[in-house]
């Protein structure tokens, strides 16, 4: 089972911070979760349309100057990272997921996003790319048929395979309060991993072993790979 480190190592630092990604690494996370905006002057890593609760400051992140994006603390002295920055930290061993929280441009984002994997230490086969608007998805599938796409849903949809159907996915990244052992079954059966968001309980973890799912997505990278154990990497 698979542990990505939800926004990085983000109960320890800031969140979809540089520090962040490198100490879920330090802390042997097999992946790197983060969210992306594509901004006019190019891809940033952010959560939050606004700037306010990072970065203590008003306004829209999009509405933000780029020069002006990189002034600003995110916290512990952080910035706001690139989509380029935060691959580059990622091990030629490990994985990385990338969600889009915007996207405007779908040609402009695949040149960029290809660029940074060709420069950083990963092929498109570690790159996992999530979003809840399956549209961008389908879009960037047409595009870079190699990459792999992770449907995002926060529901358990009756037909709950359909659109990770449509769009070719690899995986099905499924909140933890819709998630389900007959949701994993199915799914499972039908060729897609499984990955759940946000886990950082040890019971849900351990619950969630026993479903079989592909791997989770924590808070709390170094706490998951203590309860799960180094045998975890034998269920993926």
């Amino acid at each position: 089972m698979l542990i990505y480190a939800h926004r990085g190592a983000s109960k320890a630092a800031p969140e979809n911070s540089i520090k962040a990604f490198t100490l879920a690494f330090q802390q042997d996370a097999d992946g790197i979760e983060f969210d992306t905006y594509q901004h006019e002057g190019g891809i940033v890593v952010f959560h939050d349309r606004m700037l306010r609760r990072r970065a203590r400051v008003e306004g829209y992140l999009l509405d933000t100057p780029w020069s002006s994006l990189f002034s600003l603390n995110i916290g512990e002295g952080e910035v706001i990272p690139t989509l380029a920055q935060a691959i580059a930290t990622v091990p030629s061993d490990k994985y990385c997921n990338i969600e889009i929280k915007h996207l405007d441009d779908v040609d402009k984002w695949v040149l960029e996003v290809k660029s940074a994997v060709q420069n950083s230490a990963l092929t498109a086969k570690q790159i996992l790319v999530s979003s809840f608007n399956h549209h961008w998805l389908l879009d960037i599938t047409k595009r870079w048929p190699e990459v792999n796409i992770g449907a995002l849903t926060a529901s358990y949809d009756l037909d709950c395979t359909a659109s990770a159907k449509a769009l070719g996915a690899y995986s099905i990244n499924i909140a933890l309060d819709a998630v389900n052992p007959q949701f994993v079954q199915t799914a499972t059966d039908e060729g897609f991993k499984v990955y759940v968001y946000t886990v950082d309980e040890p019971r849900d973890m351990m619950m969630l072993a026993h479903w079989g799912v592909s791997g989770i997505f924590t808070n709390v990278p170094d706490i998951a790979i203590d309860v799960l154990g180094q045998d975890r990497l034998s269920r993926y």
